[in-house]
């Protein structure tokens, strides 16, 4: 039986299954049809970003463990890792424009998972009046996904990454490592998994229910799009979207900023401690994972002295003059995670 392809559709016929699955935002004024969309700015400023996922480089439709990645998939990580970018600002995301671009052999269905995906992210996440507002179909010889992202910032004024001072607290909120940690079972070809439908992770071997929960972090990672907000609201000096890794996204801050942060280890014990078994299982030193991956898109933060920090973060090191750079108990810690242009 023959499954259909992108190929086997117009542009309207592939657009016509598409946007019936995608949700609408609060803020739009005028929707998919027309050129562009127009949406509404009540703050008068609007945040903007914009991310891409591309097939080999961010994902793979097929793990050496023998997992598939579905369309599901790769729309629920645009969805979040664009949430992510908006809630590291402090603010609310208002709304989605993809970019697809398609090998004439995807399978259509296939493409309304990953609309499916995105417009579940997007409810399950919490992004509220979020929606897609439009985007743009093209043909390539290979899988690529672009959102751009819009916002708001409610009346506040923006989290910076450049306002980190002296005797700060550096917090956390959200996993760390775990997005790793799934990225590794993922990778390894000993742990043979099997095609799932839509919506379902499927077994993972013998790794059991952590591993999936692990695996879940990476395909679908889960940004406290909460925490964002209310770091705004009480006070943050600085903050990011931890996205390439802990070390790597600390020192992004400490360079803006031209300060020191000084990570404290046993503050991040607790994070590798629950990734300690699968790190054995793997050969893996659960603490790399914690500073070094990237992509379980929790925030880090920088509090002033004696603020109360919010609910969801935890106090992970503090700020220290002197030159940019980072150190783990007052000693140098080296520069890791990810590089789009060194993999």
């Amino acid at each position: 039986m023959h499954r259909l392809t992108v190929a086997d559709l117009s542009e309207a016929e592939l657009l016509a299954r598409i946007f019936p699955r995608l949700p609408a935002p609060d803020a739009v004024l005028l929707g998919p049809g027309d050129d562009a969309a127009i949406l509404a700015a009540p703050d008068g400023r609007t945040v903007i970003s914009i991310d891409t996922l591309v097939e080999d480089h961010d994902f793979r439709l097929l793990r050496p463990n023998g997992h598939r990645t579905t369309g599901y998939d790769v729309g629920w990580k645009c969805a979040a890792q664009n949430l992510s970018d908006i809630n590291a600002m402090g603010g609310r995301t208002t709304s989605l424009v993809v970019s697809l671009t398609l090998p004439p052999t995807t399978p259509v269905d296939w493409v309304e998972a990953l609309a499916d995906g995105l417009t579940a992210a997007i409810h399950e996440l919490g992004a509220t009046g979020c929606g897609v507002v439009g985007g743009d179909l093209g043909a390539g010889a290979q899988l690529v996904v672009t959102a751009a992202v819009t916002g708001t910032l409610d009346g506040r004024e923006p989290v910076l990454r450049s306002g980190a001072k002296v005797g700060d607290t550096v917090a956390v909120a959200g996993t760390l490592g775990r997005a790793a940690a799934g990225l590794a079972l993922l990778e390894d070809g000993r742990l043979i998994g099997d095609d799932r439908p839509t919506g379902d992770l499927g077994p993972l071997g013998d790794v059991g229910s952590l591993g999936e929960e692990l695996v879940a972090a990476q395909l679908r990672p889960r940004p406290p799009l909460a925490a964002g907000p209310a770091a705004a609201i009480a006070g943050a000096s600085a903050m990011l979207d931890i996205s390439d890794g802990l070390i790597r996204d600390a020192g992004r801050i400490a360079t803006a900023s031209g300060v020191g942060l000084d990570l404290d280890p046993a503050a991040l014990k607790p994070f590798a401690a629950v990734l300690e078994d699968t790190g054995a299982l793997l050969g893996v030193d659960a603490m790399e994972w914690v500073l070094g991956g990237g992509e379980d898109h929790g925030l880090l933060a920088t509090f002033p002295q004696g603020v109360l920090l919010p609910a969801g973060f935890t106090a992970v090191g503090s700020v220290m003059p002197g030159q940019p750079l980072v150190t783990l108990a007052s000693r140098a810690a080296a520069l890791r995670g990810w590089d789009h242009f060194a993999h």
